[in-house]
């Protein structure tokens, strides 16, 4: 069954894979059989099913994260950090109830976009204020304006980030259907497709660090309007490509790179909103400057892609303008030891704390450390080098099928994204946070929701592998103990 087409007429069929029954047609006079918005009416098959399958994958994850939770802080505690990393205490004194509820919400970078958001940037107070020019703009804003509403501060951040996490699995539902339906680069068949879909959309809702989307963090957000990118570039929408680059270039540091997917599929596509202009150069042809001839010309619609840096321009513009540097944000990184290297030269240094750090764990003691960079345990630290590593090297082979199986730009996409963390490596722990980074990179759970979809066997050892490690992860998380 095509996702695309219209609802069907009402009859006994089930979905594809699934034994589920397509939404009940209109009776022949026009009445509906359940009284239903008009809008909700008027989606097709497609629509619905992303509605259906992304409202399910944001329910039952973020019941998952806050059981979890609450559970640990019942079980062990708050934690040995909890007034040493936010003194303000902003991400606490609601009682223990409050608390624990807070707890799978605000953490560690939280305390930043909650100060951020009641206090500002205060770039004139220098030094004092500097380590804040490393969080951008939107996110805090977002939460400002939710909590000038009336709701507590944590619980602003956390509607933002939950609201931005449904439209974002809405967005990668649909963009797995649109880039796995017949006609596209190794499609998958066509009864496999909504399985697909609707996996993507688990996986990225159960990933080991998806209970950042429903925290006081901007990953939310910012992976919302990357999919929005995408889907407006896909369709030929490109004033809306621009805004919406703009809006992620004011909420994360990785907004700049989706200039690079834009631009490829404006050239070369593939596009919906017209045929290509020129033919694409066969396997069989020998002159390289044919094969990177683009598909399709510039016109001047083109010119909104030169808006989407705008949000980082303003961003060090106001810097600059209220008494700080306009480009706090990129000194702001030095605050956590990050230092700037060549491209992807952080591996190396990675591979040597991950080396290091075997050493150590093998070592079984802490009173010496093998990697000299370390900081406070040995032992941990080297936990969390060996760890990261670990992580990055299960990342290639999804990279490597996103490549083979998703349409150029998106393997682009990844491959820039995480050149910034391999080029600006922490010093004690090269690959700091790169689970959360990746996280973020929803062309990877749509790759793995391909692959999943023509795997059957495979698709609940992962899913609860991936949702017991989460689980592991968002204890840690919500006790204070650094995750990522």
């Amino acid at each position: 069954m095509n996702p695309d087409t219209q609802l069907a007429p009402r009859t006994t069929t089930r979905w594809p894979l699934t034994g589920r029954s397509p939404a009940p047609a209109p009776a022949p006079g026009g009445a509906w059989p359940v009284r239903l918005p008009a809008r909700v009416r008027s989606l097709d098959a497609g629509r619905m099913a992303a509605v259906r399958d992304s409202w399910r994958a944001l329910w039952s994850s973020r019941l998952f994260v806050w059981a979890v939770g609450v559970g640990t802080i019942a079980a062990f505690g708050f934690g040995p950090q909890r007034k040493a990393f936010d003194p303000p205490g902003l991400t606490s004194g609601f009682g223990w109830l409050g608390d624990a509820l807070a707890a799978p919400a605000a953490r560690w970078d939280s305390a930043w976009y909650l100060e951020i958001a009641r206090y500002g940037y205060r770039p004139d107070l220098g030094a004092a204020s500097a380590a804040r020019d490393a969080y951008y703009p939107l996110y805090p804003l977002a939460l400002r304006a939710v909590a000038w509403l009336g709701a507590p501060a944590v619980l602003a951040g956390v509607l933002v980030s939950i609201g931005a996490f449904a439209l974002a699995l809405y967005g990668i539902h649909r963009l797995t259907t649109l880039e796995l339906r017949g006609g596209a680069r190794r499609a998958l068949a066509e009864d496999r497709v909504a399985d697909a879909a609707r996996l993507a959309v688990l996986v990225v809702a159960f990933a080991p660090m998806a209970f950042f989307f429903s925290a006081v963090y901007s990953e939310s957000l910012y992976m919302a309007l990357s999919v929005g990118v995408f889907w407006s570039a896909r369709h030929g929408r490109w004033a809306r490509v621009g805004v919406l680059g703009a809006l992620a270039t004011a909420t994360h540091n990785t907004g700049m790179v989706l200039l690079a997917p834009a631009l490829l599929i404006y050239l070369y596509g593939p596009r919906e909103d017209r045929p290509a202009e020129r033919g694409s150069a066969g396997s069989g042809e020998r002159r390289l400057r044919a094969r990177l001839r683009p598909r399709y010309r510039l016109r001047r619609d083109a010119l909104w892609l030169g808006v989407m840096p705008l949000g980082v321009v303003l961003f060090a513009a106001y810097l600059g303008l209220a008494g700080g540097s306009p480009l706090g944000s990129f000194h702001a990184e030095g605050a956590w030891s990050r230092h700037l290297t060549t491209p992807f030269a952080g591996l190396w240094e990675a591979l040597r704390a991950a080396f290091d750090g075997a050493r150590q764990l093998l070592s079984l003691q802490d009173h010496h450390a093998y990697f000299a960079a370390a900081q406070g345990s040995p032992l941990v630290n080297a936990e969390h080098n060996v760890l990261m590593l670990v992580i990055l090297a299960l990342a290639v082979p999804a990279i490597v099928g996103v490549l083979r199986r998703l349409p150029l730009a998106y393997g682009v996409y990844v491959i820039a994204a995480l050149a910034l963390p391999l080029s600006d490596p922490v010093r004690s722990e090269p690959l700091q946070s790169l689970p959360r980074f990746m996280v973020v990179l929803f062309p990877l759970g749509i790759w793995l929701g391909a692959w999943l979809a023509e795997r059957p066997r495979a698709q609940r050892p992962v899913l609860v592998g991936s949702g017991l490690l989460m689980a592991l992860f968002l204890a840690q998380f919500a006790t204070w103990h650094w995750v990522a």
